[in-house]
């Protein structure tokens, strides 16, 4: 069987853990290579050292333009051209109304709205026709919940990206979708302001409202970007890949 991903070169933006480090090992493994990102050079260079033949990396902050431009430049120096984008960094921040600072606010959409545009607007005068980029979303894009009022319109806005990025460039041949995981255990919720405690009460909620009754697991996810990369996904664009056990779409 031939590699699905052979000769394609894969950007992952936030790939030294999780589903992004997950997403890099299972592009690796279908023949891509791939360049990852992380804010801390000490944890990109580890994670490169996991993945192994064919991974590079670059620190990069995809809240700050001036990173983001610097990842465009290594990637040209890299590559040359990118086949695959997965723009998959970003973070949560969870509060009441009430509560919730203008700090918080622009940290929140820096991370998971601005870094997404400015990265696929960096990335692109890479891609040629055939490029597939993918938005990392979340099954809450949908959904609403108390405190999670700056998170979910974040990733609603990444769903959004996703139809109109679509429009722009499918004259181009490049594909956009989004990938929305369901309740899926990563250092996410530990990296956020509301800690394993809180991530324990949110799985409590949304598990019995799931389906298949169980959290996902990063390689799940990793699978559904494969699939999103791969000329077999030719035909799909602007799309919303769900893959949380049903949960958004009961």
């Amino acid at each position: 069987m031939s590699l699905r991903l052979q000769g394609k070169n894969a950007v992952v933006t936030g790939g030294t853990s999780g589903i992004g480090f997950e997403t890099a090992q299972r592009f690796l493994a279908e023949g891509a290579q791939v360049l990852i990102t992380g804010r801390a050079q000490d944890r990109v260079d580890a994670a490169v050292a996991r993945l192994g033949s064919g991974a590079s990396g670059v620190a990069a902050d995809s809240r700050r333009i001036a990173d983001l431009e610097r990842l465009a430049q290594t990637a040209k120096s890299t590559f040359s051209q990118v086949d695959i984008l997965f723009a998959n960094a970003g973070g949560g921040i969870f509060s009441p109304i009430a509560d919730t600072g203008e700090a918080a606010f622009d940290d929140q959409f820096d991370s998971n709205v601005k870094g997404v545009f400015f990265t696929v607007q960096n990335i692109l005068p890479l891609m040629g026709s055939g490029g597939s980029i993918i938005l990392n979303a979340s099954a809450v894009n949908a959904k609403g919940a108390p405190g999670g009022s700056m998170y979910f319109a974040s990733k609603a806005a990444v769903r959004s990206f996703a139809r109109s990025m679509a429009a722009e460039l499918g004259g181009a041949g490049i594909r956009v979708n989004a990938l929305s995981p369901g309740m899926i255990p990563t250092k996410f919720f530990e990296n956020s302001n509301i800690g394993a405690d809180g991530y324990a009460q949110f799985e409590q909620i949304v598990i019995p409202a799931t389906p298949l009754g169980r959290p996902g697991a990063p390689r799940e996810i990793a699978n559904a970007a494969v699939f999103l990369a791969s000329d077999e996904a030719g035909y799909i664009t602007a799309a919303d890949l769900a893959v949380d056990g049903g949960w958004m779409n009961v």
